[in-house]
């Protein structure tokens, strides 16, 4: 019999389906629609998440003949609510909505941002719960008179597949639970004025087990009563599935979000209110995920009339390091940016450009400027990995890879999975059903990696440079979102 396992991301749901020895023996994939109907807002119709996640897991049951049991990654964070039937009272709310950025602005100058890292490790952002719950009192209650459970992207497929409104120990880490307790904080909610979003809770278990429902199974093509795991969510899972389950191992996710993560063994409450620390089977993740990733290159992609990533990549390396003195902040999304510093006003920028450039250069430009993020983060964790782990869509880039490399000064290896979130909810999923003694035994019998990309010894200190030149352009640019948050406030 097979495993059959989801990730369900912001863009794209996967269903993979595992065979007897734990090979990947089928993949599907549909695309769903983030859409964004007011500046700032991002959504998604939460049936159509469904109907995809229904439609995947169909097709690979039908190819591999049915499952031992079902396990669940999904988008984190957001605000995914529903009634007392389970249903939903709105469109989710996304993690990288906007609409509530000048609510966590105010809490950041308040110091209430701070404070509450101290408790849960994570650091305010408008695609958070507590501030979309916030503006939605302001702006929409009788959508809150309506709910009955926030849950996240998991939950609700969780909820759909067994009827049951829990929250793993990972969805609900960031912003209302007591890192060290491994519960819901009261404080916190209190800190922020939302004791009255309590009652939305839904109780927390480490990786929640129920049993397929006869409706569930009709819709999955599978028998009613086949176990569902929820794992930890996609940022989490992704780094399990790379093999990150040790401390001091290390991920990057070169997806929607560029997530750089490193694996602790205790959740470290005492440093800089950054990043996000997320409750793990058996220990913890500090991880830092940004508002912008490959959505970046893409973005440039249509800018310089180019049909492909991989082009991009090409082009950039028609320029040597250093873009001919251009350099680029990839601070594009609308929510500014949360790692690894947060700031809602936070902007992209090209700076340095003369008639003396050309497309080559602005494409390296931009994918140095990714490249310096994914540096700048893994700083942030203060570890000392040996090796960076990589995957995700732009792990298929080779000029990628090696300029990862060359700017972290580490060798960067990819696991040989296609969809290594399914692979990290694979493990969970034999943990979590007995047929594992635990995630780590799991990843040791199961993760697979390609051969490592070797840093380049001179291209490594010349970016060494660049990396301080990088930070000291920031700091410079960011005097200017102020104004230009002003300036897009006029318009």
């Amino acid at each position: 019999m097979a495993i059959i396992c989801v990730d369900a991301g912001t863009t794209v749901i996967k269903a993979v389906g595992y065979d007897s020895t734990g090979a990947e023996a089928a993949v599907a994939r549909r695309a769903t629609v983030v859409s964004r109907p007011a500046p700032g807002h991002a959504e998604q119709d939460m049936h159509a998440v469904w109907d995809a996640v229904a439609a995947t897991v169909r097709e690979v049951a039908a190819r591999v003949g049915g499952a031992d049991f079902v396990a669940i990654t999904a988008q984190g964070d957001g605000c995914w609510l529903v009634d007392a039937d389970g249903e939903p009272t709105g469109p989710a709310i996304l993690w990288n909505d906007a609409r509530a950025a000048a609510t966590v602005d105010g809490w950041t100058r308040d110091g209430l941002a701070a404070a509450a890292f101290e408790v849960n490790g994570s650091s305010a952002a408008s695609g958070l719960p507590h501030a979309i719950l916030t503006w939605l009192r302001a702006h929409d209650p009788g959508r809150l008179d309506r709910s009955r459970a926030l849950l996240t992207c998991g939950g609700w497929i969780f909820s759909r597949m067994t009827g049951e409104l829990v929250a793993d120990e990972s969805d609900a880490s960031a912003p209302f639970m007591d890192l060290r307790a491994r519960a819901y904080s009261p404080g916190l909610a209190a800190l922020f004025g939302l004791e009255w979003a309590e009652r939305l809770l839904p109780p927390v278990r480490p990786c929640p087990v129920a049993g397929l429902t006869a409706l569930a199974g009709a819709a999955l093509g599978l028998p009613a009563g086949t176990p569902v795991v929820m794992a930890p969510y996609d940022i989490a899972a992704t780094a399990l599935g790379a093999g990150a389950v040790e401390p001091g191992q290390a991920c990057g996710i070169l997806g929607t979000t560029l997530c750089t993560e490193v694996v602790v063994g205790s959740p470290g409450l005492e440093g800089e209110p950054v990043g996000i620390t997320i409750a793990l089977p058996g220990g913890y993740l500090r991880a830092f995920p940004t508002f912008a990733g490959t959505e970046v290159v893409q973005w440039t992609c249509r800018l310089l009339g180019l049909s492909a990533p991989d082009e991009l990549g090409e082009l950039a390396m028609a320029s040597a390091p250093g873009a001919g003195g251009l350099a680029f902040l990839p601070y594009l999304s609308p929510a500014g940016e949360r790692a690894p510093f947060s700031d809602p006003r936070a902007r992209g920028a090209l700076l340095g450009m003369s008639f003396e450039h050309g497309r080559e250069h602005v494409a390296r430009a931009v994918l140095e400027g990714l490249t310096m993020v994914i540096r700048d983060c893994l700083a942030a964790t203060g570890a000392a990995p040996e090796e960076l782990r990589v995957c995700g869509g732009g792990a298929a880039s080779a000029a990628w890879l090696g300029l990862i490399a060359d700017v972290t000064g580490l060798p960067v290896r990819r696991p040989i999975d296609s969809e290594v979130g399914a692979r990290g909810a694979y493990l969970v999923g034999l943990a979590a059903t007995g047929a594992a003694p635990s995630v780590a035994a799991a990843a040791a019998g199961h993760v697979r990696l390609r051969a490592a990309v070797e840093p380049d010894p001179g291209r490594r200190a010349r970016y060494d440079r660049l990396f301080e030149d990088f930070l000291a352009l920031r700091g410079t640019t960011a005097g200017a979102w102020p104004l230009l948050a002003d300036m897009r406030g006029r318009a």
